[in-house]
């Protein structure tokens, strides 16, 4: 086993993978957004927006001048899909095959926490509709009356809808606001898209090969995570061991005792210099999302505290990690009034060394930022420390 790369390497080798290490962008429209989605895996999907939501602020920091309406296209033109990954995600189409085992696994009843409306009467009712009327929202299926009392209400045919596109029977074609449309996934499939469920193997290979191209390097649990079922999980770490004894792969010690894998090459060259620029991330972003990850390679202990009751919250409901060069310096609580065109800062989190080229920095970012949600004014509440707070104040002034 090889000795583990500085901490610098490995930051500079994630970021890189992850296209946050350089000022220009991976690249622009509905090719940008497929490119980065191809790259980092998935986009995760969040219904909270209090600023940008997740799926929009993950492509906003990777592609230039990002369009809200790119995610739909892609996934009008077949180059991209929604469904569960370790949470509800965007994800390439080139992918769909290596969503067929949880959609059997789903139809099957294996997947018990989805396991819902299995009457009928309903699953037929609500395809027969969409079979006949063509892709519907789950409020084309509402009771006007005023008394609902039947299993054609919209709650049911709501969870009716759900299933069915767990089970991959229907698909999300489009988003509307946030309200699914759903269209049958044999009708809206391509011939060409690949519809042969994986071995075990295969699926192990996948997870392996787009963990490594998503962040160049990663522990058996990094691409193990969230992974439920008992049988890829322990093929993905055989299959690793394989790799690593056909030259395939490298393996390297931590610190921590765990060992990290990596194609030869990845560490070859030097760590780059990384230009002084801040990157507001999302909660959900793709180099932050696995928190131990992000604790022991970034040393940034970061919790969501939106699920945390508000008296026990250190830092706000809904707080956006600041990357800064190769570092988490900060983190701050915001929220976008759209429509009064302000974005209020309620708290600035600085940790870290503070220089005049990170405060320049953070201006631009979060005028830029402000504009995508809608925002031209940006106001500054609590900043911590407090003798910062006429310095960052002074930024927006």
């Amino acid at each position: 086993m090889n000795p583990s790369p500085s901490p610098r390497m490995l930051r500079s080798v994630a970021l890189e993978h992850q296209g946050l290490a350089r000022k220009r962008k991976l690249g622009s429209g509905m090719a940008g957004a497929e490119k980065v989605l191809c790259q980092i895996a998935h986009v995760q999907i969040d219904t909270i927006s209090v600023v940008a939501r997740a799926h929009h602020h993950i492509l906003y920091n990777r592609v230039a001048s990002y369009d809200e309406s790119l995610l739909n296209r892609l996934v009008g033109a077949h180059r991209a899909f929604e469904y569960w990954c370790h949470a509800a995600c965007y994800l390439p189409m080139r992918d769909y095959r290596f969503a067929l085992p949880m959609m059997r696994g789903v139809a099957h009843g294996e997947w018990g926490w989805w396991h819902r409306d299995r009457d009928p009467r309903l699953r037929a009712w609500v395809l027969d509709r969409i079979r006949a009327e063509g892709p519907l929202f789950a409020r084309d299926f509402e009771d006007t009356r005023r008394r609902r009392s039947g299993w054609w209400d919209r709650k049911p045919a709501k969870r009716a809808l759900e299933q069915l596109f767990m089970e991959g029977v229907l698909l999300s074609i489009e988003r509307r606001g946030f309200q699914k449309r759903y269209e049958l996934a044999e009708r809206f499939l391509p011939s060409t898209v690949d519809v042969s469920e994986p071995s075990a193997r295969e699926h192990a290979d996948h997870l392996i090969d787009v963990t490594l191209r998503a962040h160049g390097f990663a522990t058996a649990r990094n691409i193990n995570y969230l992974r439920r079922d008992p049988e890829l999980r322990a093929t993905v770490r055989q299959q690793l061991e394989e790799r690593v004894g056909a030259g395939g792969l490298l393996t390297y010690q931590t610190a921590a005792g765990e060992p990290i894998y990596a194609r030869p090459g990845t560490f070859d060259a030097a760590p780059r210099r990384f230009a002084p620029m801040v990157r507001i991330l999302s909660p959900f972003d793709n180099v932050i999302i696995q928190r131990q990850r992000a604790a022991r390679f970034f040393d940034f202990d970061y919790t969501l505290e939106c699920y945390v009751p508000a008296a026990k919250r250190r830092y706000g409901y809904f707080v956006l990690p600041l990357l800064y060069r190769d570092r988490f310096l900060g983190r701050m609580d915001c929220k976008s009034h759209r429509s009064e065109g302000r974005f209020e800062i309620k708290a600035l989190f600085l940790e870290g060394d503070v220089s005049d080229a990170f405060l320049s920095a953070f201006r631009d970012a979060a005028i830029d930022y402000a504009a995508f949600t809608g925002c031209e004014e940006v106001e500054v509440g609590q900043v911590s420390p407090r003798s910062w707070l006429q310095p960052v104040r002074a930024l927006f002034g």
